[in-house]
């Protein structure tokens, strides 16, 4: 459902810690994919709801030429068929190949990646979430214009203690909350 200017709502969703278990070593190939439980489950919950779906993922390996980014995005397109072949769904997937040493406007916790799918997708930040397992997610969420959301699973546990932030504790309880908390459908 849109909001009275036509954009609609989004749901940002960080990719490691948040959908798929992080790698100390990153995730190079589809053989590190491995999915957190009930992450699948709770996407295809959402797979009905007004928000767009929209993955954005810091991905410096690529940066730092442990990965190409053929592969990347190879195994971005792995993760969006798994969650289809859940019953959810993926309206846009975006990448940042770069470092923090690159100082681009895409990696997060810059807002970069969520504003360039805003603009291509047609959201409104101001009725949108970011979920992440990290505080730059929160971050990046909070500089779009989003509210932001911390998961325990990946980093969270961590993140959280460190930044004294609250958790929820997967995927699964963090879209609940939104379903209960959202103007979604309004505007």
């Amino acid at each position: 459902m849109s909001g009275s200017d036509g954009l609609r709502p989004a749901i940002f969703l960080d990719r490691d810690g948040v959908i798929i278990e992080n790698r100390s070593g990153y995730v190079r190939s589809w053989a590190d994919v491995s999915f957190i439980p009930g992450a699948l489950n709770a996407l295809a919950g959402a797979a009905v709801s007004p928000f767009a779906v929209v993955i954005v993922t810091n991905q410096a390996g690529v940066g730092r030429g442990l990965i190409s980014l053929a592969s990347a995005e190879s195994i971005n397109k792995g993760v969006r068929d798994e969650i289809l072949r859940a019953g959810g769904r993926v309206d846009g997937l975006y990448l940042c190949p770069h470092t923090d040493e690159d100082n681009c406007e895409c990696r997060k916790p810059r807002p970069g990646m969520l504003l360039r799918a805003a603009r291509e997708l047609g959201l409104d930040l101001s009725r949108s979430w970011m979920i992440g397992d990290a505080v730059t997610d929160v971050q990046a969420g909070e500089a779009a214009g989003a509210r932001s959301l911390l998961v325990l699973t990946g980093r969270g546990a961590e993140h959280r203690a460190l930044h004294n932030l609250e958790g929820f504790a997967d995927l699964s309880e963090a879209l609940a909350y939104i379903r209960q908390n959202s103007n979604a459908g309004s505007g």
